[in-house]
């Protein structure tokens, strides 16, 4: 068994939903990319996204599009990124998973990427441009590998394409909120219910929804819907940039607090 599906195993046999938040390597630097993905590991993360900044991220709305150019201008690589998580990985107990494009891994050659994100501690991999139709090349070594290939879903994908996306998707299924891209939204659409509605009928793999979350009541929402996890990125990376990095730190511990309360209370309990 895996990481990621040995902490879904336990948080389902608490009947718990999973916190996934999301944090671009190397904003504002690495040093304190290494310090949030210990900050958020002992604020309530279940599993930590960590995006690996690209020069054109299509997946990515400006929030962390300016995080990972940020992070470019400042020599972010990654080997760097790597670097770094081999020293704090051992001290984690959430797994992390990687949020790469497809071009990096295909220019590095996809076996030699594979083994040094596994060496690094990586416990899966989230790769948004990889289209279903070319990703066994991906999968089937990274499954030698015990690295989990989490695919998506797009809102826009029909029930034909859900269920293959959701036969060969790893550790959990992505189940993307909106049709574009990332970003804070001021709620979440009603059709996310009925989509984790059609894919829990054709598989008994984790579902995670992002795109949008931002806030503790999205996040009891889609936990109320039936996901079994609650993945929040752009609201993570905003408070994370804004004044010093002691108080960016500050305040992703708060929200991640906030956060992993609201999908561990009942429905019935109020939220700050």
């Amino acid at each position: 068994m895996t990481a990621i599906s040995d902490c879904f195993e336990t948080l389902g046999h608490n009947h718990e939903c999973a916190l996934i938040p999301f944090i671009t390597a190397g904003d504002p630097d690495l040093e304190t990319t290494a310090k949030a993905l210990q900050v958020l590991d002992q604020s309530g993360a279940d599993i930590i996204e960590l995006g690996i900044p690209y020069s054109d991220p299509l997946a990515d709305g400006p929030v962390i599009q300016a995080a990972a150019t940020r992070a470019l201008q400042r020599g972010t690589k990654l080997e760097h990124v790597l670097e770094m998580l081999q020293g704090i990985t051992p001290k984690l107990r959430s797994p992390i998973v990687l949020f790469t494009y497809y071009n990096p891994i295909l220019h590095r050659g996809i076996d030699k990427f594979l083994q040094e994100i596994a060496a690094a501690g990586v416990a899966g991999l989230v790769v948004p441009d990889l289209p279903l139709e070319e990703a066994a090349g991906l999968l089937e070594p990274a499954k030698e590998m015990g690295i989990d290939v989490i695919l998506l879903v797009a809102p826009t994908s029909d029930a034909k394409r859900i269920e293959a996306i959701a036969h060969s998707s790893q550790g959990f299924i992505y189940l993307v909120s909106v049709t574009g891209v990332t970003g804070v939204r001021s709620q979440l659409e009603s059709r996310v219910s009925d989509l984790l509605k059609q894919i829990r009928g054709v598989t008994e793999k984790p579902i995670g929804v992002g795109f949008g979350i931002s806030d503790a009541a999205q996040a009891r929402q889609v936990k109320e819907w039936g996901a079994d996890a609650a993945i929040v990125g752009s609201a993570v990376v905003k408070r994370l940039a804004e004044g010093t990095p002691e108080q960016g730190l500050s305040a992703i511990a708060q929200l991640c607090q906030s956060l992993k309360a609201a999908i561990k209370t009942s429905t019935n309990t109020p939220l700050d």
